[in-house]
């Protein structure tokens, strides 16, 4: 079973799969360290740091498809997060996508100029540390998340929007993975 988990920049998703490892004991593999370990280790791979999300995940996404077809036919599992995930997954065969469980994650336009500065940023390094400075522009931030919302609905994927209460909201993302964690165990 693999465990899919996308969504815009600082909403959540590494602290996510952190507590998905805590309670299913499964692994979690961040996608922002295959970007680097591709870019590091191969300097000419087509795309920087700084790339727009589009390239990168086109580069890398083949990678990330085998990671997540060969978890599958070992009968292991994985939680795979990051913001560099298509949204459509049409190609995987059946026997392939009936093992995976995924969904996105955005803020809505009200949660982000509410608390942008107080809870979004101030929160960007619960679980991994980032050495840069986060120069999010709120019009622009907005723009994703609206974008991320339109992409899921266009394409039929799961997508959960905080817009309130964001620990409330992200214990509904749980108890949905939850749900269907124990449909394909």
């Amino acid at each position: 079973m693999v465990i899919l988990i996308g969504g815009t920049t600082h909403v959540g998703k590494t602290s996510l799969a952190q507590k998905l490892l805590e309670k299913y004991k499964i692994p979690y593999l961040s996608i922002d360290h295959i970007k680097m370990g591709i870019y590091r280790g191969w300097p000419e791979c087509g795309f920087t740091p700084e790339s727009k999300d589009e390239i990168i995940t086109k580069k890398i996404w083949s990678i990330i498809k085998g990671i997540i077809m060969t978890n599958i036919e070992n009968n292991q599992n994985i939680i795979i997060e990051g913001v560099y995930l298509p949204y459509d997954m049409n190609e995987f065969e059946q026997k392939y996508y009936s093992k995976i469980i995924y969904c996105k994650i955005g803020f809505s336009e009200e949660y982000i100029e509410k608390y942008l500065q107080t809870k979004i940023i101030r929160n960007q390094n619960i679980i991994e540390y980032r050495e840069e400075d986060c120069d999010i522009i709120m019009e622009q931030y907005v723009k994703e998340n609206k974008l991320v919302k339109e992409l899921c609905n266009k394409n039929g994927l799961k997508y959960f929007e905080i817009n309130r209460n964001y620990g409330k909201e992200i214990k509904n993302i749980y108890k949905w993975i939850h749900a269907e964690y124990k449909k394909i165990k």
